[in-house]
């Protein structure tokens, strides 16, 4: 090859790597101007707020308007442990936020990962995917009110209907403990369905099909294809979907008002409803605030401990 072959051959290569870089900047600039304004307001209402409030924690700042305020430490966080009424209180807002987080727990799985196999072993259905996604778009306070109108004790459509197949005698009372301990979660569970069906369903879509396709052809039942080879290759989602369920089990609210949790219903003070209650109508703000971030420090390292047996996981299956 001659000297004048070479020199086209290397100008054509530069010439491809600048346009190749090129196309990459550009790329680059139309993801950041994508990413922008989502940041920008996640920036504005989340972090800027969180960083103003910290200094708070430590102060007894009894509403928004307060002029006064004084330096107490750490008081609020402490008085967790000294005042038997806030103790009490918060106790029993915890226990009914976990048991709620537990029932709630199973409707991700009794919902979200059924729907999901359905799909994929029948067939994906756009359409479907669409119907079954919808509720995900109510708000918390529709649901909220939907759920009292199913099921009022006595004009309730559900308890009518069970009234007239004979299954009840009595209207089923949503606003008592066994209420909303039993319906509360199935409702949010049908909202999250869809939800929690896309990501199950990525999951399954993940999987080879050489894996499934072998365990078929060494005579495994469905139930073994089950437990052996998809939820193995499915931890992943499990840990997406666990975290998901967790923090907003902690984070219902407009459902709760919606029952009653503000005053109507006692049932239904969540710690969600407590620390409003605290930091709006009872005038402490600061010790709301306190405590709040005291409930979320093991939820996030509960998350961070997920999140990290999802990185082995994966990397367990590369």
């Amino acid at each position: 090859m001659t000297p004048t072959q070479e020199i086209p051959d290397i100008e054509s290569t530069a010439d491809a790597e600048r346009r190749s870089t090129a196309r990459q900047r550009k790329r680059h600039r139309q993801n950041v101007m994508l990413i922008a304004p989502q940041l920008f307001i996640y920036l504005l209402l989340v972090l800027v707020p969180l960083i103003v409030a910290l200094p708070l924690l430590f102060t007894d700042m009894t509403q928004i308007r307060d002029t006064q305020v004084d330096f107490i430490g750490f008081d609020n966080f402490t008085r967790l442990f000294t005042d038997s009424v806030i103790s009490a209180d918060y106790l029993g807002g915890l226990f009914k936020t976990i048991r709620f987080t537990i029932m709630n727990y199973a409707g991700v799985f009794i919902f979200g990962l059924t729907l999901a196999l359905l799909m994929y072993e029948v067939g994906f259905r756009g359409g479907l995917f669409t119907m079954i996604y919808l509720p995900w778009m109510v708000s918390g306070l529709a649901l909220g009110f939907l759920a009292l109108m199913l099921f009022s004790e006595s004009t309730g459509s559900v308890n009518l209907l069970l009234k007239d197949l004979g299954l009840i005698e009595k209207g089923f009372n949503i606003k008592s403990e066994a209420g909303t301990t039993i319906v509360l979660p199935i409702v949010i569970s049908w909202k999250a369905a869809g939800f929690n069906m896309a990501i199950f369903l990525a999951g399954l879509l993940s999987i080879p099909k050489d894996t499934i396709e072998a365990a078929i052809v060494d005579g495994a039942s469905y139930r073994q294809r089950l437990f052996r080879v998809y939820f193995p290759q499915m931890v992943p989602s499990f840990v997406i979907a666990t975290i998901f369920a967790l923090l907003g089990s902690f984070s219902v609210f407009d459902e709760l008002v919606a029952m009653g949790g503000l005053g109507q219903n006692p049932s239904a003070e969540f710690l969600s409803i407590l620390f409003f209650r605290w930091g709006f109508t009872q005038n402490k703000l600061a010790l709301a605030m306190a405590l709040s971030v005291l409930t979320f420090l093991p939820l996030m390292m509960i998350a961070i401990g997920l999140q990290w047996v999802q990185r082995r996981a994966t990397r367990y299956q590369d």
